[in-house]
């Protein structure tokens, strides 16, 4: 009988579900925290909801804005390291050869099987810049789109994060009946986004749901209590 094929399956969108993470991490906890702090010291749910929809679209604004220029940096970063790379490879080239050698050498190759090897990659400008950045530097070419699409990502996770503990103070009247439903389903949405968090990173998914509504408690805990304190 032939053998089963070997299938190896990689997950390739990590700087997407990075984004998708720190937008929903973000926004299931600092307005549920804002939403359960004022729940101590206001008696009108509308209070909660404006100044919580207020919190969720200057935040979306500010955590979208931080992912693109982080995106942004990324790719400026990597532009002039490039550049670096292609004025040493004009200017040192030998040292260049040098270190291509040393990396080669961590992996075990020596003799002519080393010198074959180097001179492939130096015969090969773009090749050869594409390697030191690669293995020397530890960079990535950056994807152009990165920015505009991170700022949307995150942006757009933090929106969806943060209406969850709001919607229960637009349809309940009641800021303790709202509170305790908010409580209910951001508590349920902590969970579920730690354990898809915890499948996409490879963490324990159980371990991550359990992590992720302990962080978000214990924000919305301290609220809460200040609030009640000083309210």
């Amino acid at each position: 009988m032939p053998a089963t094929p070997h299938i190896e399956k990689h997950f390739t969108a990590s700087e997407s579900v990075r984004d998708v993470v720190i937008g929903m991490a973000d926004g299931l906890t600092v307005p549920f925290a804002l939403a359960a702090g004022l729940s101590a010291a206001v008696v009108s749910t509308d209070v909660i909801v404006t100044a919580g929809l207020a919190e969720v679209v200057a935040g979306a604004i500010a955590m979208g804005l931080g992912g693109y220029l982080a995106a942004r940096t990324d790719a400026e970063h990597y532009a002039a390291e490039e550049s670096r790379e292609n004025y040493e490879i004009d200017h040192l080239r030998e040292k260049e050869i040098e270190e291509v050698e040393t990396i080669f050498r961590e992996y075990g190759l020596e003799g002519n099987v080393l010198q074959n090897v180097v001179n492939g990659i130096a015969a090969d400008r773009r090749r050869w810049v594409d390697f030191m950045m690669r293995f020397e530097l530890g960079l990535e070419r950056p994807d152009p789109k990165r920015a505009p699409i991170s700022a949307v990502t995150i942006g757009g996770s933090y929106i969806v994060g943060g209406l969850i503990p709001l919607v229960p103070y637009m349809v309940a009247h009641s800021i303790t009946t709202a509170l305790q439903i908010s409580v209910a389903a951001t508590g349920v949405a902590l969970l579920c986004f730690g354990a898809v968090k915890g499948h996409f990173t490879g963490v324990n998914k159980i371990k991550s749901a359990l992590q992720t509504l302990l962080v978000g408690g214990l924000a919305a805990g301290a609220a809460y209590w200040l609030a009640h304190l000083f309210g």
